[in-house]
């Protein structure tokens, strides 16, 4: 899972034309918050299910 959320983290970190002005984590709760330029805010949670 941890590997996951880094390389998700790393792929919004480097989309320049999404506008993204902040991404936050809680690693915890297994959680991006990520903040657009635009003043939206988005909750990403990251969780595995067995299917």
């Amino acid at each position: 899972m941890d590997y996951f959320k880094d390389k998700l983290f790393e792929l919004l970190n480097d989309a320049d034309d999404m506008g993204i002005s902040d991404i936050e984590t809680n690693d915890r709760e297994n959680k991006l918050i990520v903040s657009l330029e635009n003043g939206m805010v988005v909750e990403i949670e990251c969780r595995q299910i067995n299917c």
